[in-house]
């Protein structure tokens, strides 16, 4: 095996492989629109592959689990086929599975998000499983650490939902995400009470998609590319390897 994935193993596969392993990765995606040129698994389709290749680099110390597919998205439910969990609910299953793997000696966790509507969950079920179960729970962002890559290519004010930076990821970790003869640039609706809700402004709350864009996508598409990807993805993975070894180095000490 190059990467331990719990779907794809036996449990006596398991039982050995947990001789070395001392971390769960547990993918977390969302299953949402993405505008007309991306499918509606696509956040969960990349938090998969993004955590199959961090296992790889991580072998033989983590396993990852199977992805929990759906994740909190109310903003997108005005768009035909979201399904949205409340942060309650994606809270339980994060617990459900850490005290299924606690229950067999796992104590370390990395929770591998694609979806910024998951993001605040993830904070708070962060601080309050890791006091609950006493394991090490950790989450993160699966790209966002690649800030020199998007730095270099990303220039659109708006980005981070089905834009250059998202397609670019999809067209390197999974092409078949994409209609690439429907790319579009987000169609922004200016003037919205939500110009003043968004990341880094004074306030925050909540607001649907459709007031922001209406063809539910930001940023511009049409830019993407899987050269782009690539940069972006290695760049993450790098940093996210880097991380997790300094983590478990740490903790033999």
């Amino acid at each position: 095996m190059k990467a331990y994935l719990l779907s794809e193993m036996t449990w006596e596969e398991v039982e050995e492989a947990m001789k070395t392993v001392e971390m769960a990765i547990v993918p977390i995606g969302a299953h949402e629109q993405h505008g007309p040129h991306m499918v509606e698994s696509c956040d969960a389709v990349l938090a998969t592959e993004l955590a199959n290749r961090l296992a790889e680099r991580l072998f033989p110390e983590v396993f990852v689990t199977p992805t929990v597919n759906m994740g909190v998205s109310p903003h997108h439910l005005n768009f035909p086929g979201t399904i949205s969990l409340k942060p309650e609910t994606l809270t339980a299953v994060i617990r459900d599975i850490v005290d299924s793997l606690t229950h067999q000696g796992i104590r370390k966790f990395l929770l591998l998000n694609s979806h910024g509507g998951n993001q605040s969950t993830l904070g708070a079920a962060v601080t309050s499983l890791s006091q609950e179960t006493g394991a090490d729970i950790y989450f993160a962002k699966t790209t966002a650490s690649a800030k020199e890559a998007m730095s270099r290519h990303i220039d659109s004010r708006l980005f981070g939902h089905s834009c250059e930076r998202e397609v670019s990821e999809a067209l390197y970790l999974a092409p078949d995400l994409v209609r690439l003869d429907r790319l579009e640039k987000g169609d922004i609706q200016t003037g919205g009470y939500w110009e003043w809700l968004r990341p880094g402004q004074a306030l925050q709350g909540f607001y649907r998609y459709e007031e922001m864009t209406k063809n539910g996508c930001i940023g511009d598409a049409t830019k993407a590319s899987a050269g782009i990807g690539e940069e972006i993805v290695e760049e993450a993975l790098d940093n996210l390897t880097t991380s997790i070894q300094a983590l478990l180095m740490k903790n033999r000490v």
